[in-house]
């Protein structure tokens, strides 16, 4: 992505997924919102072309787009209150969360939280993890047994930009991946 694509991606983070009201928009019951709002309000000025283009591209397919590309949400992540409408599935045995080492020691102690956002995000692969998990320090990858909290009750769900999500992951069901 080209500097002006991520400052893009970063706006849209920032309304979609937090603060709407900043650029006087609203999101819907499902967190989608006019595109046309987004172009008119925003302070950044970008076209529809570059829209596409940072939805498109973007690593983390953070957002959708609607068919006709009268609309636009993002994918999951959300701190404003949404109704996320995910199915329920069962996850792979393991799944993965990058974190940060010092968060290690309250996250065995409290397992993972998710905070002021809907949900904890897992990853399917190492990789993914690492990715997230690095923008906050030295890295530690984390190893979810899902299966086993599959088995005791806990719902998962699968976002469209493929980020598994859960409400909270309890410290027993997790180990330090030493790959």
């Amino acid at each position: 992505m080209t500097k002006r694509e991520i400052k893009i991606s970063k706006f849209l983070s920032y309304v979609l997924r937090h603060h709407p009201e900043s650029i006087g928009i609203t999101l819907d019951r499902n967190g989608w919102t006019s595109v046309t709002d987004i172009l008119n309000n925003s302070k950044l000025e970008f076209s529809i072309e570059e829209l596409k283009q940072v939805v498109e591209i973007n690593d983390k397919n953070r957002f959708s787009l609607n068919d006709n590309l009268s609309l636009i949400k993002a994918n999951q992540g959300h701190s404003v209150k949404i109704e996320l409408e995910f199915q329920e599935i069962v996850p792979p045995d393991i799944l993965y969360h990058g974190t940060a080492k010092h968060f290690l020691e309250s996250i065995q102690k409290t397992g993972l939280l998710k905070g002021n956002r809907h949900h904890v995000h897992l990853s399917k692969n190492v990789q993914t993890a690492s990715n997230v998990g690095k923008r906050h320090g030295k890295l530690v990858i984390l190893t979810i047994d899902t299966k086993k909290m599959h088995e005791d009750g806990y719902k998962f769900y699968l976002s469209d930009n493929q980020i598994y999500l859960v409400d909270f992951v309890p410290p027993n069901y997790l180990s330090i991946n030493e790959n």
